[in-house]
């Protein structure tokens, strides 16, 4: 199924490389400006619901990516069309970035709730989440607790792999019996079993917190979810494509 670089996908990727290699050639650290930060940090900006898609952290993070992309969105652009194509894509991004935001600040409450509960005042709290410094004779959580605490304030999300997720999950939808395997488990599995595997693993990881390595799973739950709400619609109601 998979060709030559159908043109959306074509133009996300050369923009994903670009807003990668760029800022590095010219020395220029963008990631306060286009990273999807905590929306009470003070970098925060609404625009990057969208921009925090074409950032990356490291060239392996962008290879898998934007392979993900090439091979799973091929040929759902080519069924679409390139207009509900980006459609699509922008809408997963943008739904894994707001689910993403919204169980971060489920979590961000809680603790700061446990917080004030322990007699803490809002501004302690502030310059504990600026200086990552506390008086843990004072403060009863563990530093687990507060080591999530300051992250989840100060650690701002970057990639492509929530809209990738949610073309993961509509190639799942179009190509059910389409057979996919991954590196360190090469047997080759449908589709319709392989996909709903790697996002109840995300589920779990991100729920559990045995996640190895720093790993927004509710990023890519959230664009696997919108992306199979889209998809299902899609394909239910038959649009035409443009």
């Amino acid at each position: 199924m998979m060709g030559k670089l159908t043109d959306a996908i074509k133009h996300l990727i050369i923009i994903n490389v670009i807003l990668f290699f760029l800022p590095q050639l010219l020395n220029l650290d963008l990631t306060n400006i286009l990273a999807l930060h905590f929306p009470k940090n003070e970098h925060f900006g609404i625009w990057q619901y969208v921009t925090h898609m074409f950032m990356h952290g490291s060239p392996m993070h962008l290879i898998f990516n934007m392979y993900g992309l090439w091979a799973f969105g091929t040929p759902l652009e080519q069924m679409w069309g390139k207009k509900k194509f980006l459609f699509f894509y922008f809408s997963a991004g943008l739904g894994a970035g707001l689910i993403y935001t919204f169980v971060n600040y489920y979590q961000f409450n809680g603790i700061y709730e446990q917080l004030i509960d322990l007699g803490v005042s809002s501004t302690d709290i502030y310059n504990i989440l600026k200086s990552g410094r506390y008086n843990d004779t004072i403060i009863s959580l563990s530093n687990q607790e507060m080591s999530e605490f300051y992250s989840l304030y100060n650690a701002p999300a970057v990639g492509a792999s929530g809209a990738v997720y949610g073309v993961l999950v509509a190639f799942g939808l179009a190509f059910p019996n389409a057979k996919l395997a991954l590196i360190f488990f090469p047997v080759p599995i449908a589709a319709k079993y392989f996909i709903p595997l790697m996002i109840f693993s995300d589920l779990f990881f991100g729920v559990t917190k045995y996640s190895v390595g720093n790993v927004a799973h509710f990023a890519h739950v959230g664009g696997a979810l919108i992306g199979f709400i889209i998809a299902w619609y899609w394909k239910k109601n038959q649009f035409r494509t443009y």
